[in-house]
């Protein structure tokens, strides 16, 4: 179960916002194998002054569009994978909503099912559950 945290700058309509959202998503399920209703984004949108980032570090150049994308995953994705799903991701917000990839950062982290409790106070790990 990915849980993802989607940081932009503020000001984009609800279109964009839901098509950032959608675009991670099927990005998400093509290239991590993650199913349809497994979906858990957080979008945090900040004034300038409260999203800081280099314009040319390591890419580049970026945008006021820039969108930082932190995504924690229960289950281990082999670089392959990731590589795969970070091509994925950029063909899909650049066709809607229209984000150049230059102006995509995405850093994923992983964890155990011990470190998840989806609901009641139970730990995903005793569910058999990772995503």
């Amino acid at each position: 179960m990915p849980m993802s945290r989607i940081s932009l700058l503020r000001g984009k309509p609800p279109e964009y916002l839901r098509a950032l959202a959608d675009g991670l998503q099927r990005a998400m399920e093509l290239a991590f194998n993650v199913p349809q209703n497994d979906r858990f984004q957080l979008i945090h949108q900040h004034a300038p002054h409260e999203l800081i980032f280099d314009r040319h570090y390591e890419g580049g150049p970026r945008s006021d569009d820039f969108v930082l994308i932190a995504i924690t995953v229960g289950k281990p994705r082999s670089a392959a994978v990731k590589q795969a799903f970070y091509r994925q991701l950029v063909e899909e917000l650049a066709a809607a909503p229209g984000i150049a990839p230059e102006d995509v950062m995405v850093v994923i982290t992983s964890s155990q099912g011990e470190d998840w409790s989806f609901a009641g106070g139970r730990p995903a790990a005793s569910l058999g559950v990772s995503s």
